[in-house]
């Protein structure tokens, strides 16, 4: 499905100052959450509407990415009653960063805003994220304050992941999820990106821009229970690196270069040992600590090699990342594609 308007790239200054905004959730099994969701923003587009900070035609954008519960039900039900809720129904689950593509890619708008649908992203920053953009910024990233509500370990684990993320030369904004105002501008930049592996945290700093940055507080989910797993959220880490630098592949240039210095000392060291002493085992030195240790490595380069040739084989067969299975919303029913 592809952009409902034609939305001008060059926008005036009137324009600017009450945009059109489309709100864009990924949904997945919200059913719980997702009432006191929709009657927070809709009163939030009320608020906006009435201090005149939004131009008429804003509205939330729930994407159901294959969800199993009553999710997608309860979409089309608010959006039959209020003009302001929209429905895009994935044909399966595809994934967060997926779902969240498909929403960017899809609804009209000068301006698109990105959050959870379990309202942990703070409702209170979005005006003044419309104030950085009425401001000159096209590209506007939500960024927790601090990272209380966490327990120690994930606390630990997530900031030392930006940090080696930064290490490795890949551009991050520190402690920045999916939170994010985005341009129209900025928006048709990111439609020429032909991500099959998609890590949007990574690929948004890519398009440059003019960017700004609000703080807020992270609340705890409203209800239901996270979508984000350790495993979802290992994977999308590894993600994050593989995607977006080959360090990992020069890593094992420099172990490759450290065991085989290892390995020349420990020979040294066996020879100076069998020629000084004569204690030394038969054949021990020089097979079993080589064997384990260049089996070792060897195992983890070609892990790590594979990983890189797995993404290239993958995004050679350019298989499309989602598939829009139905919509719904007056917005949909009057400016269909």
């Amino acid at each position: 499905m592809e952009l409902l308007h034609p939305w001008r790239l060059d926008l005036p200054p009137q324009v600017r100052d009450k945009p059109v905004l489309s709100l864009v959730l990924p949904c997945y099994n919200e059913q719980d959450v997702l009432p006191e969701t929709t009657r927070r923003l809709v009163a939030l587009l009320a608020a906006l509407d009435a201090a005149g900070s939004i131009g008429p035609g804003s509205a939330i954008y729930y994407v159901d990415d294959g969800s199993l519960d009553a999710t997608w039900r309860l979409i089309g039900e608010y959006a039959a009653v209020s003009p302001a809720v929209c429905g895009i129904k994935l044909s399966r689950n595809r994934g967060h960063q997926n779902a969240l593509l498909c929403g960017l890619m899809t609804v009209p708008g000068d301006v698109v805003i990105s959050l959870d649908a379990d309202l942990q992203d703070d409702l209170d920053a979005i005006p003044r994220m419309l104030a950085e953009y009425r401001a000159g910024c096209e590209i506007v990233y939500g960024v927790r304050r601090r990272r209380d509500s966490d327990r120690f370990l994930k606390r630990v684990t997530a900031e030392a992941y930006y940090r080696l993320l930064a290490g490795m030369r890949v551009q991050v904004q520190f402690n920045h999820a999916d939170f994010r105002l985005m341009s129209r501008r900025a928006l048709e930049a990111l439609r020429g990106y032909d991500e099959t592996h998609l890590f949007l945290r990574g690929l948004v700093p890519q398009l440059g821009y003019r960017t700004a940055v609000v703080e807020f507080e992270r609340a705890a989910r409203f209800a239901g229970t996270s979508k984000y797993p350790l495993s979802k959220m290992l994977a999308l880490a590894w993600q994050g690196v593989t995607s977006f630098t080959a360090y990992p592949l020069r890593l094992i240039t420099g172990v490759g270069a450290l065991v085989s210095l290892g390995s020349l000392l420990l020979a040294t060291w066996a020879l100076g040992i069998r020629l000084l002493t004569g204690q030394a085992v038969p054949g021990w030195a020089s097979s079993v600590i080589p064997m384990y240790l260049l089996g070792g490595v060897q195992l983890l380069s070609l892990g790590v090699i594979g990983e890189y040739l797995a993404k290239v084989y993958e995004s050679t067969k350019r298989r499309p990342r989602y598939h829009v299975e139905s919509v719904c919303g007056s917005r949909f029913e009057r400016e269909a594609p």
